[in-house]
């Protein structure tokens, strides 16, 4: 895929700018060690990629003071964020499960054109205005059915 399609040019940097834009908004600041933990990666890892990140102009990154993104940075992810938002959002409509909807649009997300992006969310937004045709359609598919809610025993 062209990488005019893509958001970054890697699933690993689009992850670390997602987190990193994420911790600035509930905690107002991303240290490394908040990014290692959100993702599971190691803190020399994560220390690693923020260099590389910040020696391509996509954060600004200063040892024992945290991580700040660029305007490049804060664009790509908002892009990430909102490519991640419209495809959970299409995938909702059909009653997927919610670890099922999490696992594709962790993968689709990175990879998905803005064309087909743009495609998704007007036929989510068609979908929802008229429920009619969201319903034929379901209707017309051999969907599973979701797994029964599991009853609590007091």
């Amino acid at each position: 895929m062209p990488l005019s399609h893509r958001t970054s040019g890697s699933t690993a940097r689009d992850d670390y700018l997602e987190q990193i834009l994420h911790l600035i908004e509930e905690k107002g600041y991303a240290r490394p060690i908040d990014i290692s933990k959100k993702l599971n990666i190691s803190q020399a890892s994560v220390t690693n990629m923020l260099l590389k990140l910040d020696s391509e102009g996509l954060v600004k990154h200063e040892k024992y003071r945290g991580t700040t993104l660029t305007e490049e940075g804060l664009r790509i992810a908002k892009a990430i964020i909102d490519r991640h938002q419209a495809l959970t959002r299409f995938l909702e409509l059909f009653e997927i499960d919610e670890d099922t909807i999490y696992r594709d649009v962790e993968g689709m997300e990175h990879h998905v054109s803005r064309p087909t992006l743009e495609v998704i969310k007007s036929l989510s937004d068609h979908l929802q205005k008229n429920p009619e045709i969201l319903a034929e359609i379901k209707a017309g598919m051999n969907l599973p059915e979701p797994p029964p809610e599991t009853a609590s025993i007091t």
